[in-house]
């Protein structure tokens, strides 16, 4: 069995090549990656990618057709991958996101890949009041990236893709440590804050509802679409029912397991559109040996251990490489990237 991992040098792929490494021992893993966030390591040990059978270097737009050759399957994680990176390169997210996606899930259906896992997010339902969201309720993206990745689940669920099984996973928003951490995730981030400066922030008046899944529990997710069988295309939200959280909730949690640990709530601030609750049970339903498993108590303590193990201490964090957007400024002021985020030098 031959699983490429496009985009597996980020906050995710670490886990996923760890995860697929151990269930699939004698499978051959490789590694696609343009490698923009490979300097955000975060780990005593060594480099992730030393699971892998082979890792090469490439953006995703112009992956040629025949390194899809004798591939099984594909988990796809490589976008421009948060909001604040989406709002600052719009078109660029369009050109990754949606017309990367795109071009390497045509080059997998004609190379006869079996199945293509695509990491979507739940980002797309943007406002939901009301009751949870299901697969089949009505979308309403805010952002650049909501909107690339509800276009891009449209397109690949109309394409002719042969008999390549296609599954959109609609994960909740991430959260764990990691081999390359993000801090700009919030539970993450809430962590980091309380760690450092011993307080935390809620920058809204704290009722926005998120729903939250484990990096772990994706990347069991991510086994799950690329081994199923059935439809060959299928749209599925991918977290728990019970990793639905106020933002408020969540700080709170976080300040329980550091005692002294201020929250700070903005009661003033205007309402955050950003607020979703999101239905799982289709998934339960369907993979239910696969649904999530890690809790937010376990995250919690486990982010602690991971920033605490590498001495962690940055209390200006909001402004270094561990928040993508300022790794990637960082490598455009010192000349390495264009504006289209290729590699210049």
């Amino acid at each position: 069995m031959r699983i490429l991992i496009v985009g597996n040098m980020g906050y995710v792929g670490p886990v996923v090549i760890r995860h697929l490494r151990d269930r699939f021992p004698t499978a051959t893993l490789v590694g696609y990656d343009s490698c923009l966030f490979g300097q955000c390591l975060t780990t005593s040990g060594p480099f992730p990618e030393i699971m892998l059978d082979a890792q090469y270097f490439g953006d995703v737009r112009d992956i040629p057709a025949p390194f899809l050759n004798g591939t099984d399957a594909v988990v796809h994680l490589a976008a421009i991958s948060n909001d604040p990176m989406g709002s600052r390169f719009e078109e660029v997210t369009d050109q990754i996101n949606r017309g990367g996606s795109l071009h390497l899930a045509q080059m997998a259906a004609r190379a006869g890949v079996q199945h293509f896992a695509f990491a979507s997010s739940c980002s797309v339902y943007g406002v939901a009041g009301g009751l949870p969201r299901k697969e089949s309720d009505p979308v309403e993206p805010l952002t650049a990236y909501a909107r690339s990745k509800i276009e891009t689940e449209r397109a690949l669920m109309h394409m002719d893709a042969g008999e390549m099984a296609i599954t959109c996973l609609r994960f909740a928003t991430a959260c764990g440590f990691s081999d390359r951490l993000r801090l700009d995730l919030v539970v993450n981030d809430f962590v980091a804050s309380a760690l450092t400066c011993g307080d935390i922030t809620v920058l809204s008046d704290g009722t926005p509802w998120r729903p939250l899944i484990h990096v772990r529990d994706m990347a069991r997710a991510l086994e799950w679409a690329i081994t199923r069988k059935g439809e060959r295309h299928l749209v599925v939200n991918a977290g728990s029912n019970a990793w639905n959280h106020t933002v408020r909730n969540l700080a709170e949690a976080v300040a329980q397991h550091l005692p002294g640990t201020s929250v700070r709530i903005n009661t003033e601030a205007p309402p955050d559109r950003r607020s979703y609750k999101v239905d799982f049970s289709f998934f339960q339903k369907i993979a239910p040996d696969f649904v999530p498993r890690v809790s937010l108590s376990e995250t919690i303590a486990e982010l602690i251990s991971g920033l605490r193990g590498i001495g962690f201490s940055d209390r200006n964090f909001r402004n270094s490489s561990l928040i993508r957007l300022h790794a990637l400024k960082n490598m455009m002021d010192a000349g390495y990237l264009g504006q289209d985020l290729r590699w210049v030098r």
